[in-house]
């Protein structure tokens, strides 16, 4: 039996595109051409957290051309999947405008291993307008938590226009109680606890 590379590699394209389609993680935002970042200032990821199996990932931003990007670079280390979204700082993402950049979602483990990656996304010159906060796709994620015990937070909209508001400025994490894996997070956290 005879492989030649080609097929070989569409059958690992293939593979690899139906992994990452099928894991219950999409990138709603950024990404495509109606989804845009702006340079030099906050911008925002939305997933879909709800059907996501992982309760935490690496998050990445890669780049199509090596000369803007050689590799993708790591700006948040380990992010809570219930977040749902995650406002970036100028700080935390400093890139120069262009084409083909990416967000991926990785293991924090082995960043090699992608759970979810964008559309290819531009970012644009500082000053240039933010997307309508209609056009980020809801997806079957949610942008709003409520938490307990005294606490209440919630995230709205999409886009640089995101905010995020907290009923006593305190996140006890109790919100993520009704996230997928958020009960046996919490479970281990309280066996850690025994044995400290």
């Amino acid at each position: 039996m005879k492989f030649s590379v080609a097929a070989l590699s569409a059958t690992l394209a293939t593979l690899v595109g139906t992994s990452l389609a099928d894991n219950g993680l999409t990138i709603l935002s950024p990404g495509g051409p109606n989804l845009w970042w702006v340079a030099e200032s906050d911008n925002v990821v939305t997933w879909t957290c709800q059907t996501s199996p992982y309760t935490n990932f690496t998050v990445l931003i890669a780049n199509s051309n090596p000369t803007i990007l050689p590799s993708p670079l790591a700006f948040l280390g380990q992010q809570a999947n219930y977040d749902c979204s995650k406002l970036i700082t100028k700080d935390q993402v400093n890139q120069p405008p262009a084409t083909g950049y990416t967000i991926q979602l990785a293991d924090v483990f082995n960043s090699s291993h992608i759970y979810a990656e964008s559309e290819p996304f531009e970012i644009k010159n500082l000053g240039s307008a933010y997307p309508a906060s209609s056009a980020t796709p809801t997806g079957t994620g949610s942008m709003s938590q409520t938490g307990s015990a005294g606490s209440s937070a919630s995230q709205t909209g999409s886009g640089a226009g995101a905010s995020q508001t907290a009923g006593n400025n305190s996140k006890n994490g109790a919100g993520s109680l009704a996230a997928p894996g958020g009960l046996a997070a919490a479970a281990l956290a309280g066996l850690s606890l025994l044995f400290a």
